[in-house]
Order: C-alpha cells, then sequence, then structure tokens
C-alpha cells in the first residue's frame, strides 16, 4: 500500500528537504520550536503549492520533551513517548551506515503532509530503533538534540548519510538538496561519494572529489547568528565514530583545518546560500566572511496559524486567501466591527482555557499581552519586569499577560527566567493578572497568537534570526510590539503595524545599557500610546488589526517564501 502511494512521488525528480526536526503536527513530537515548526509550514506550502518535494528528517521516538512546572516555577522535563505506527507506516527496505565501526541499520517511516487542494508531500522519518542493532544503537534516534557531542554527531550522520542512502533505495531521483541548518551537511560528503570521479591515478587525491556537480545539487540554509550555535565536531571525534568514510586532509579544506565546522561544510558545498531575514543575511555575511548569503525571509503557512474565527471572515470576505495570501492586501473589504467580534472570539478561548487551568481569574475586557517562544536568556522574556514599581504603575488593573515556552533542560539560566516570572507572578497577585501555560506547543501557540491583543518580543539584538511567532500574530490581526530585529525590522512601520521596542540595529550598546533603554522604551510606549489606545480608540486600534493583516500577513507567508525558493534557489 505504501509503496503504491510512493510510486508517482519517485516518477519525478524532487527538491529533497533535510532538517533535524520537522514540526507537522502535536502528537508526533518531532520538534522542539521555531527551527521544527518553519520546516512543517516549509513542507506545508510545497504540498500547497504542488512543488515536486520530500522532506528527511529523524524520528525522535522520545519526542523533546513533556515540561511539568511546579508553583515555584521549576521545570521538569519528562519524556513523551508516542507511537510511530499510530500516524505512519514503515517502508519495506533499509539502509546502513557504519558507526564505530559497526553497521548501523535505519529504517524508514513514512506520513505523508495532505494539502486541502488534494496533493501531498512524503516526510521520510529515520529509525534506528530496529531489532538488527546493538540497544545503544538502538537509541540514536531517540532524542532530539540530547546526548553528547558523540550522540549528536551519531545523529547528523544518520541524518545526512542515511537520509541520501534512504532516499535512493526507495527510488527517488533528488534534483535539488536543500540542508535546513548545519544538521544534515554530512549529506554533502555522501554525494562527494556518489560522484566520485573515474579516475585511475591522480596526483592530489582531491581531485577524485566532483565537488562543482555536488555544489549545483545543493541548497543551505543558515538560520544561526550566534557562533555558539553552529555545530562543530574534532576530527578525533569525527574518526572515532565514521572511521574511514572521509579523508581527513580533504575534509579539512571543506570545513575547517581544526573542527568540522558543520555550517562552513554546507557553505562550500552548496551553489546558493542564505539567511532567514535581510538583517540575517548580513549578518551571516559578517560571521563568514568571503561568503555571498543571500537573503529569503521566513514566512509562516497562512491556513495552519489562523484560527477558526478569522478564517469563516476571510473564507466571507476573501475567498481563496488560503492558498493566495496576497489576497490579503484587499482586507479593507472586512468592516471594523466584524474584524472585532472575529478577534474577540478567539480572545474568548485563550482567556477560558486560561481560567480553565488556573486561578488567576483573567477577563475578556482586559488588554492581554501575549509572550510565547524557547525560554533562553537572549529573548529577555522577563524585561518587562524590569522596573516592577512602574509596570504596577503602569499596569494594575489595566493590563494581563500569558506567558508560555520551555527552557532547553541543560539550559539552566532559562530554567531560571522561568522560576523568575513566577516570582513576579506572585508578587503582583492581586494587581496585575499573569498566567503561564505549560507544555507550550501547536495548538497553545494558535490559541495565543490569534487570542491576545498584542504580541511581545523583547530579543537581545542581533540574535533574532527571523522570527515567525510574529508572522503568526499579524494573520489574525494581533499587532506585535516588538525590538527591532530579525523579521520586525521588514514588517514594522510604527504605529501602522505595531510598534518598535528601543532603538534600531544600527544604535545598540552594551547588554546592560540595552535592557535599561528597552525597557525604558517598553513602559513608555506602552503606558502613554498602546494602552490608551485599546481602551479609548477602537477605530484607530482595528484599523492596525487591519494594517497587520493586509500589509504584514500579505507577505510574511510560507508560500511567497517558497516561491522565492523556487526561483532563486531550486531552479538555478
Amino acid at each position: 500500500m505504501l509503496m503504491a502511494l510512493m510510486e508517482k512521488h519517485v516518477r519525478e525528480p524532487k527538491i529533497a528537504y533535510f532538517s533535524m526536526e520537522i514540526g507537522v503536527r502535536d502528537d508526533m513530537p518531532t520538534f522542539s520550536g521555531g527551527l521544527g515548526v518553519l520546516a512543517g509550514d516549509t513542507v506545508r506550502s510545497a504540498a500547497d503549492l504542488s512543488l515536486p518535494f520530500v522532506a528527511v528528517t529523524l524520528m525522535c521516538r522520545k519526542g523533546y520533551f513533556h515540561q511539568i512546572i511546579d508553583d515555584s516555577g521549576h521545570q521538569t522535563a519528562l519524556p513523551v513517548v508516542w507511537e510511530p505506527s499510530m500516524l505512519m507506516t514503515t517502508a519495506p527496505v533499509k539502509v546502513s551506515i557504519t558507526i564505530e565501526g559497526r553497521r548501523v541499520y535505519i529504517q524508514a517511516w513514512v506520513y505523508f503532509v495532505e494539502s486541502l487542494r488534494g496533493a501531498n508531500v512524503p516526510v521520510i522519518f529515520l529509525d534506528a530503533d530496529i531489532s538488527e542493532n546493538s540497544p545503544e544503537d538502538r537509541g540514536l534516534t531517540d532524542s532530539l538534540y540530547g546526548g553528547d557531542l558523540s550522540y549528536r554527531i551519531k545523529q547528523e550522520a544518520i541524518l545526512g548519510i542515511g537520509g541520501v542512502r534512504m532516499l535512493k533505495k526507495l527510488g527517488f531521483q533528488v534534483k535539488k538538496y536543500h540542508m535546513n541548518e548545519g544538521h544534515a551537511a554530512f549529506l554533502t560528503l555522501e554525494l562527494l561519494h556518489e560522484y566520485k570521479k573515474d579516475i585511475e591515478q591522480v596526483w592530489d587525491e582531491s581531485y577524485i572529489w566532483d565537488i562543482e556537480t555536488v555544489r549545483d545539487l545543493c541548497v543551505f540554509t543558515t538560520h544561526t547568528p550566534v557562533e555558539a550555535g553552529h555545530d562543530k565536531f574534532s576530527y578525533e571525534l569525527f574518526n572515532q565514530v565514521l572511521g574511514d568514510y572521509f579523508p581527513e586532509k580533504v575534509l579539512q579544506k571543506l570545513a575547517g583545518d581544526k573542527n568540522i565546522n558543520m555550517t562552513l561544510l554546507g557553505f562550500n558545498l552548496s551553489k546558493y546560500l542564505n539567511g532567514v531575514a535581510k538583517k540575517h543575511g548580513a549578518v551571516s555575511e559578517n560571521m563568514f566572511p568571503g561568503y555571498r548569503i543571500n537573503a529569503i525571509t521566513n514566512g509562516v503557512h497562512s491556513y495552519t496559524w489562523t484560527c477558526e474565527s478569522m478564517k469563516k471572515l476571510y473564507d466571507k470576505y476573501l475567498p481563496g486567501w488560503a492558498n493566495e495570501p496576497e489576497l490579503f492586501v484587499r482586507i479593507g473589504a472586512i468592516p471594523d466591527e466584524e474584524l472585532w467580534e472575529a478577534h474577540m472570539e478567539a480572545k474568548k478561548k485563550i482567556i477560558n482555557h486560561v481560567n480553565s487551568i488556573s486561578d488567576v481569574g483573567m477577563d475578556l475586557d482586559t488588554f492581554t499581552i501575549g509572550f510565547a517562544r524557547r525560554m533562553t536568556a537572549y529573548k529577555r522574556p522577563h524585561l518587562i519586569f524590569s522596573d516592577i514599581d512602574r509596570l504596577e504603575k503602569i499596569g494594575a488593573g489595566k493590563i494581563q499577560i500569558i506567558y508560555s515556552g520551555k527552557a532547553h533542560p541543560r539550559d539552566k539560566e532559562g530554567g531560571q527566567i522561568i522560576e523568575t516570572i513566577f516570582s513576579y507572578i506572585q508578587r503582583l497577585k492581586g494587581k496585575i493578572k499573569i498566567a503561564f501555560i505549560q507544555d507550550y506547543n501547536m495548538e497553545i501557540a494558535l490559541r495565543l497568537v490569534s487570542g491576545v491583543d498584542v504580541w511581545l518580543n523583547t530579543p537581545l539584538r542581533p540574535l533574532e534570526a527571523s522570527g515567525t511567532s510574529g508572522m503568526k500574530a499579524a494573520h489574525n490581526g494581533v499587532m506585535n510590539f516588538s525590538v527591532l530585529d530579525g523579521w520586525w525590522i521588514e514588517g514594522h512601520i510604527e504605529g501602522y503595524t505595531g510598534w518598535s521596542i528601543g532603538p534600531a540595529t544600527s544604535d545598540i550598546r552594551s547588554d546592560a545599557d540595552m535592557n535599561r533603554i528597552d525597557a525604558e522604551d517598553l513602559y513608555h510606549k506602552l503606558e502613554n500610546i498602546i494602552i490608551p489606545a485599546y481602551y479609548n480608540d477602537r477605530k484607530t486600534w482595528t484599523r492596525m488589526m487591519q494594517n497587520a493583516i493586509g500589509k504584514n500577513a500579505y507577505y510574511f507567508n510560507s508560500h511567497r517564501m517558497m516561491r522565492r525558493y523556487v526561483t532563486e534557489a531550486y531552479i538555478r
């Protein structure tokens, strides 16, 4: 049955999209956050646009993690054990790679992402948990971003090397390999083996490898604007894990002299490189001098990230919007009253949800701020509490705040930030209502981005490569109140699509200064502009909601993003 479904997909050459994580649905916990959810939106838009596409990722049988938070804000991370056979089917083929001298076998689970338009895209989940492998090797595809460097390089070998072999075994013809970050960069080495020149004797082994052919096949997208975020492995570890798979002298020319930099490896063996926002492309070029790094700003899947009440409204006034998000430019056709009613319906859902899981007692009429993303230091989730007395003076009885998000289990500072937020929840009790929804997932994200009144984002510049949660908010007529970084530099028109926090990226100072400067601007705009507009000027507020949809959702969607990948990266 599966191979019959796959038959039509192997008839024509495909774009093979490799990502360590792909967020398809909440009950398939094979993703941790933004990178994986973006990958899921990429696949969904590929299906909607009927692109010749196949995606490859890891199974992650134990999921990312299930988050439990106690009354003090202490986070406990538990495995999310799920059963793939309930949602997808195994392919009747296996491949193997050699790890530490052992043959490790890999099977493939296949899930089809279906478009409402009838097309579908297969997602291949690579799984080492099969009887042919040792207990240690069976766990290699269990945990996303788990374990030590040895575990990580083995996972990346399974994804890159095993992924190429699996596609070939399944009968796919691939015309482009798209690496979503450096985790899959070992696929380039497998391609070099496949396209090795047939030369019996050469004076330099480097000439055996057909680098130009491989470069023509590969596209690389980087998402990380900080040096520490790029995976690096020692040659000692590489040789220990992968043995003589690839000659070290040649690899040093492609991936770095001292360590294997997976981003450099992808860069050197890809014809097209891109960052995920205009600013991020420029930051990446500064990090990697000598490389031309283009910019294709991220987008989100419009249909997935629009709540039910707004979908009904768009269906009524903007038919066809889901597959032609450019129709959002006609948002003026929607009466203000109906737009507001659709928003309040979404707001009622998130307020009711918060009140059903807590004793906060939020109400529908109070101005509500949302903040939800990975809890880590550079995102500064607690910036709004910088001057607690001033916040109380500004917001007592006038604002309520909803938080959600996970801290990586190894990010101790991120865990402490959650505890800090909980301490402020207690301190402000009876003055400002604040809730924290545990176990953040896509369902909670949609409720939040559609139901709050303003979406808050406070990263340290220039560490936000793109950011996509604010794009989701805009699809629901929710304005952004954000630091000018990532996509918001492109989407922001002050007082029109939302509001900025602090100065432009070019005017930043030291971290300590920026915390103070940004907090001051946040308080000033909340007190003097945003809160008064919400309570006293409904006409201006609804006009800004329209602008968020007509100017931001119109452009920052994954259909536009994928069309640019096709024209700029895939058909070159």
